[in-house]
């Protein structure tokens, strides 16, 4: 494969990248078609089982009006289920905040979506506009933020003589473990013991799917059950911290491997062959030890005049 030119590669990443699509779609249908029959079915019994026991009260097709009018607003978010208002106001402070923060992160939960042409129109402005200025600011806390997660691997690199790819491919398994614990498992427990109905692989797969921005919203905390709705304005405001903060980790996770050497090796291989350079070579936490190992060159005496 090393004899391939550039265009070559790429077309080879392309059609590996579209068998992964078609391998997923096959797997996904297989494992998703015959619940999603039987779930049909099981609808389709309860409806003729309903009309049967209350046809002589219900008029033609008026069943099936009403239902298409409940599962076009539940579409929206809008649901008439319930008798305590924890879910009836959907645009309170909470529900709008995290409903801003689903754009602003990509997320996209889908649980709410904007009814009124005005809502909409500012929903394309506001993403517009507030998206690149997110991407600005988690850029800054990147920047911000890597130097510090590369000196512990820096200092075990220095304590230990563990060769800078070494170091650095540790570094990552350490924080991508660290964000997995903290971010995953653990809000995932306690998502399993406090939702009750449901497990918790499904607690998992919410989390996992909320820190990749995937954010089906088949599945969030609180939504379907009886509530107070003082608590469910409070898990609305616990939902958008954990998005927040946990995006950002999952953010530097991610950074922290895509500079690991072995990354820039792929890279290098589909992109343009060029020199290697010492950046390739090290990594984050090689270029940390050498700032903390290297001492600062002396300044020039006014006596020293600078060689030409």
């Amino acid at each position: 494969m090393g004899c391939l030119r550039p265009w070559a590669r790429y077309g080879l990443l392309v059609v590996a990248h579209g068998l992964a699509l078609g391998l997923g779609a096959l797997v996904l249908q297989a494992l998703e078609g015959p619940p999603a029959l039987q779930v049909q079915a099981r609808l389709r019994a309860e409806l003729a089982a309903f009309q049967a026991e209350h046809g002589d009260c219900l008029p033609l097709g008026a069943l099936e009006e009403f239902l298409g009018v409940a599962l076009a607003a539940q579409a929206y978010g809008v649901s008439s289920l319930g008798n305590n208002g924890s879910e009836a106001g959907n645009w309170d402070l909470p529900s709008a905040l995290l409903f801003t923060a689903s754009i602003l992160t990509t997320t996209g939960y889908g649980h709410t979506a904007p009814l009124s042409a005005g809502g909409k129109a500012f929903c394309v402005v506001y993403a517009a506009l507030g998206l690149p200025a997110s991407l600005a600011l988690l850029a800054a806390l990147r920047r911000g933020l890597l130097p510090a997660l590369g000196r512990p691997g820096a200092w075990a690199a220095a304590r230990w003589q563990l060769a800078p790819a070494r170091a650095a491919l540790l570094q990552a398994a350490g924080l991508g473990l660290l964000v997995a614990v903290t971010f995953v498992l653990l809000p995932a427990l306690l998502l399993w013991g406090l939702q009750g109905d449901c497990s918790l692989l499904e607690a998992v797969y919410f989390c996992f799917g909320s820190l990749s921005t995937i954010g089906l919203g088949d599945l969030l905390p609180g939504r379907g059950r009886r509530l107070h709705p003082a608590l469910y304005r409070l898990g609305q405001l616990a939902l958008l911290g954990y998005l927040l903060l946990g995006l950002l980790a999952m953010l530097l996770a991610v950074e922290t491997f895509s500079e690991l050497p072995q990354v820039h090796a792929v890279v290098r291989y589909f992109g343009s062959s060029g020199p290697v350079t010492a950046e390739d070579q090290d990594g984050i936490v090689a270029r940390e030890e050498l700032a903390l190992s290297v001492p600062a060159p002396a300044a020039a005496t006014p006596e020293q005049a600078p060689a030409c």
